[in-house]
């Protein structure tokens, strides 16, 4: 499972879309403080390494769907993402472009071998590496999406949007029916550290609500040691749900209810 990271360790926080240790993607170095109920409930811990991308879809659920995609070449399981158009956040005007893999592959292989990435990541090295983990995503069944984080037009930063109902994760909390998990990965140090984690990630959660009217929750699960990460998610209107273990990592499950968007 990759992290949730939203800094420059923004790994996968506990990304079900890649083998390896349990990822969270942590918001690291964000600068942001915050704090969390341990006694919060438990779930079962994951008792295989299964791997988001690994878990098959029935095909009758799965031919719901192809018509559609095939007909305009959109991941109908996210709502289409590809036309969500930018949104305006307090550190500009932000984007989430799904990745180009002949044109985006060298900038997210450089940000996945930056060294306060992959310890969370751990998908650093060659670059057949981060190629085969992009590929999965883009030649898959349209529940993950890799995109990249276009601020004021630049790419700054990697997100997996996923359908957490849809993933190994769903059997370690009482998932619902298109709940959507977001995992996030900024990439230059120059813009971690300073908020930035928490104002996308608040933006992006915001921008899933809208655009999909059947999603009532975005969900993540960061790595519980990752202080920085959690605190990011509790600064962007996620509340701490549960502490959940995960292949490689205990987890802290971070919920952002459709409900409670105006409160916090």
């Amino acid at each position: 499972m990759p992290p949730t990271d939203a800094s420059a360790g923004t790994g996968p926080g506990s990304v079900p879309l890649h083998p390896g240790v349990a990822r969270t993607w942590d918001i690291q170095g964000t600068g942001d403080q915050g704090a969390w109920d341990e006694g919060a409930g438990d779930t079962a811990s994951f008792g295989d390494g299964e791997d988001t991308l690994d878990l098959r879809l029935p095909d009758e659920f799965l031919a719901q769907f192809a018509a559609p995609r095939l007909a305009d070449g959109l991941d109908d399981l996210l709502d289409h993402i590809p036309t969500w158009g930018p949104t305006p956040t307090p550190v500009g005007m932000f984007q989430l472009v799904p990745v180009r893999l002949e044109h985006d592959l060298p900038l997210v292989r450089s940000w996945m071998n930056d060294p306060a990435v992959a310890p969370f990541w751990e998908l650093a090295g060659s670059h057949n590496r981060t190629e085969s983990h992009l590929r999965a995503q883009i030649d898959g069944d349209g529940r993950s999406t890799p995109c990249l984080g276009m601020l004021d037009g630049t790419p700054m930063s990697y997100w997996e949007i996923y359908r957490a109902d849809l993933d190994p994760l769903a059997r370690h909390y009482p998932a619902r029916p298109h709940d959507t998990g977001i995992h996030l990965l900024i990439g230059d140090a120059a813009d971690r550290g300073r908020g930035l984690g928490s104002a996308l990630l608040r933006a992006v959660a915001d921008l899933v609500l809208d655009r999909r009217p059947t999603c009532a929750r975005v969900v993540a699960e960061p790595d519980l040691r990752n202080t920085p990460s959690v605190a990011a998610f509790l600064s962007a209107g996620f509340r701490f749900a549960a502490e959940v273990d995960l292949p490689g990592k205990r987890a802290a499950l971070m919920i952002r209810d459709r409900v409670l968007r105006g409160l916090m």
